[in-house]
């Protein structure tokens, strides 16, 4: 009994993916990384605080992306140097951060992020140092300005994947975590105990997804145990910073797998709880649609066209607007009351747990107030919606939930020949409207009719707009 007890107290330490006390070095020799292929700012940010008498690197996603031919995004550097003596040493940057305080050295567009080697948090110590991190209750990390050594840089990395240090002086890779292995595996794998990780950051667990899906990694089992019964943590993450984490996920490329691993763990419900309540509800019509909102936007990025957050969120909340529209319908509300009220509700408990900025809720509104008004064709009414500026983003929701089986009776079909008419023709189609009852039209109906051979209906897809 002694003897188990004690093996399972041990357990966690075991599965858990230790810091080497000294690192192993890979020389030039013994992988493909080159000075070269880095930013020339981040190299020169390196070089100059090296000259300072600092200790810094090249750090994080930037070597990781370039061990597998990815072209890195940004460029992190670590040091020794504090934010105030990284600022000392170059007039373009800037102290920034309250959580965790970044130098943000500017060159042009381009922005080097230079950060302070972390250390692990003293446990009982006075909490009102300035420099001491703090967590609340559940273990999340509050603030996080403890400085250390390079070492202890490398234990409070997350993963170890990101805790591969290259030194451009001598062309080096410093590995802490046996990172190499895992990027040799593909794999994503926590540093330390992944509840006590998870639980520090619970940010970590979408990381883990985003990381998975942009790598095409698998994440390691031990690191992906904890995260489906964890999840519920991400409830308390401030709302904005949650936003910020959703567009890293969905606006990168690979959101139709996000989307997968995001259900698998469980990581859904805690970011979109009415969506997930209509998953639920209605899976098949529910994650028909997603899934083409998302493909649409993996599809539009790889063509590096413009995609809009608005488009998105509209589509991903969508599923769970009829039921709530129903609901006040049996209270007496009229249709389009209704709707906007639903709408309203809907938007504003989303923002309780993702922080959506009014330029991007007042679009979705419009989408969604563009599905009640694109029926309603008589008169002058099309030609008004034609020149409404949510016209087009309007127009593509449409298509989108005809792709994805909603009958709306060739709505779509319609809009889209009549976008390609002459005047005339259009005249005729609006008098051919004539048979549509006032019930039809408030319930989204047209005249049934066949699609025109070689017709140009376009695919949904996130408009730039």
């Amino acid at each position: 009994m002694l003897k188990k007890l004690f093996q399972s107290l041990r357990s966690p330490l075991r599965r858990a993916r230790p810091v080497r006390s000294t690192p192993e070095i890979l020389s030039e020799h013994q992988h493909s990384l080159r000075r070269g292929q880095f930013s020339r700012y981040a190299v020169s940010v390196v070089e100059r605080l090296q000259n300072a008498g600092y200790q810094a690197y090249l750090v994080g996603g930037c070597v990781r992306d370039l061990l597998i031919d990815v072209d890195p995004k940004d460029f992190d550097v670590a040091t020794s140097a504090t934010p105030e003596q990284v600022r000392a040493e170059f007039r373009n940057a800037r102290v920034i951060g309250r959580r965790f305080r970044l130098v943000h050295v500017h060159f042009g567009r381009e922005i080097i992020e230079v950060a302070t080697f972390r250390a692990n948090h003293p446990q009982g110590d006075d909490e009102e140092d300035s420099n001491q991190s703090s967590h609340n209750e559940s273990g999340r990390i509050l603030r996080d300005n403890v400085y250390g050594s390079l070492e202890e840089d490398a234990q409070r990395r997350d993963f170890t994947i990101n805790a591969l240090y290259f030194d451009v002086t001598g062309e080096r890779i410093l590995d802490y975590a046996r990172g190499m292995h895992d990027v040799r595996n593909q794999q994503i794998r926590l540093i330390g105990d992944p509840e006590q990780r998870y639980q520090e950051d619970p940010v970590r667990m979408l990381r883990a997804v985003r990381f998975a899906a942009k790598l095409d990694f698998e994440i390691e089992p031990h690191s992906a145990a904890p995260i489906s019964r964890l999840a519920p943590m991400l409830r308390e993450i401030p709302a904005a910073r949650l936003f910020d984490e959703v567009l890293k996920l969905f606006l990168a490329g690979y959101a139709e797998f996000v989307y997968d691993l995001l259900l698998e763990f469980d990581l859904f419900e805690p970011l979109f709880p009415a969506s997930a309540a209509a998953l639920k509800r209605d899976p098949e019509p529910t994650d028909r649609l997603i899934r083409l909102a998302l493909a649409s936007t993996d599809q539009r990025i790889a063509q590096g066209k413009s995609v809009t957050p608005a488009f998105l969120f509209a589509a991903l909340l969508w599923p769970a607007l009829p039921a709530r529209v129903a609901q006040l319908r049996e209270h007496g509300l009229p249709p389009i009351p209704a709707m906007h009220e639903a709408a309203h509700q809907l938007i504003s408990e989303q923002c309780q747990r993702i922080a959506i900025p009014k330029r991007f809720t007042m679009p979705i509104r419009e989408i969604w107030d563009m599905q009640e008004r694109l029926p309603r064709r008589q008169g002058k009414r099309a030609d008004l919606l034609l020149d409404n500026p949510r016209f087009r983003a309007g127009y593509d929701f449409l298509i989108l939930r005809e792709d994805a089986g909603e009958e709306l009776g060739g709505l779509g079909d319609w809009w889209t020949d009549y976008q390609d008419c002459t005047d005339s023709e259009r005249r005729r189609m609006i008098r051919d409207l004539g048979t549509l009852t006032s019930q039809e039209e408030g319930n989204g109906g047209a005249p049934r009719k066949r699609r025109r051979s070689g017709n140009k209906r376009r695919h949904a897809a996130p408009t730039g707009e």
